[in-house]
C-alpha cells in the first residue's frame, strides 16, 4: 500500500534514459572509480556478480572484461536496450534481466559480489528490510556488497528529509541523502570494509567519479 503512494517508477526510468545525448554523468561508458579499485587492490575477485539497477551496464561490462559472471538488472526497458547495445559492440556477454529488484528469483547463497550504484537512494523507506534481505539471502558467505548512494545535502541532490517526511509529501525528492554513520547504521548485519566519498576524477580518465555520492563496501561475515 505504501508504494502506492510514490510515483510510479518504471515509465519514470524508460523516459529517463531515452534521450541518450543528456547531458548525464553516469552515461558515460566508464565504470565507477570505487570499484576499479576494489578489483585492482585485490578486494573482490572474479565470481558471480548480480548488480542492481544497472543502468546502461557500464559497471557490468567492466566486470565482465575482468572474468566475472554477471547477472544485471534493471526495471528500464531503455536502459537495458542501451546495456546491450554496448555489450555487444565489447564482445561480452552479460545475463541482462529486467524486473524490479524485489521480484527477483534468487538461490540462497548464489553470488561472490552484489554491486549497486545509484539505486538504493532511490529505494523507499519501507522497502530497506526487503533490500537488506535479498542482499543477505543472495550473497555467499564472506561474501561482499558495495553500494554508492547519494550524500546527504550534496551536489547532486541526497534530499535530507525523514523517512516520515518522505510519505507525508509522497516523494523521495530526487533521491534519499545518506551519510557514513547512517549507512553503516542500515547495514549493521554487515562488517563495514570501507566507507568514502567518491574521488572525483578528470575526464580524461578512464574511470567514473563524482563529487556528491557516497561509497561503501561491506562484507557478509556469518
Amino acid at each position: 500500500m505504501l508504494d502506492n503512494l510514490l510515483r510510479e517508477s518504471e515509465p519514470f526510468w524508460n523516459a529517463f534514459y531515452t534521450d541518450r545525448q543528456k547531458n548525464i554523468p553516469f552515461f558515460e561508458n566508464k565504470p565507477d572509480e570505487n570499484l576499479v579499485s576494489y578489483y585492482e587492490q585485490g578486494v573482490i575477485k572474479p565470481g558471480k556478480v548480480l548488480e542492481l539497477g544497472c543502468g546502461p551496464g557500464r559497471n557490468a561490462i567492466y566486470l565482465t572484461e575482468k572474468g566475472f559472471s554477471v547477472n544485471a538488472v534493471d526495471l528500464s526497458e531503455e536502459s537495458l536496450k542501451w546495456a546491450l547495445e554496448r555489450a555487444n559492440e565489447q564482445g561480452v556477454h552479460i545475463n541482462f534481466i529486467q524486473k524490479n529488484i524485489f521480484d527477483l528469483n534468487v538461490q540462497e547463497s548464489e553470488y561472490d559480489f552484489i554491486y549497486d550504484s545509484g539505486c538504493f537512494h532511490h529505494i523507499a523507506p519501507h522497502r530497506r528490510m526487503d533490500y537488506i534481505h535479498l542482499v543477505k539471502k543472495s550473497l555467499k558467505p564472506n561474501g561482499y556488497f558495495a553500494i554508492n548512494c547519494f550524500i546527504e545535502g550534496g551536489p547532486l541532490g541526497g534530499s535530507s528529509i525523514s523517512d516520515w517526511e518522505v510519505y507525508r509529501i509522497k516523494s523521495l525528492q530526487g533521491g534519499l541523502g545518506f551519510t557514513d554513520i547512517k549507512l553503516q547504521r542500515i547495514f549493521r548485519d554487515f562488517a563495514c570494509i570501507e566507507v568514502r566519498k567518491m574521488r572525483s576524477v578528470n575526464v580524461n580518465e578512464s574511470v567514473f567519479g563524482v563529487d556528491g555520492l557516497l561509497t561503501a563496501i561491506f562484507q557478509f561475515r556469518c
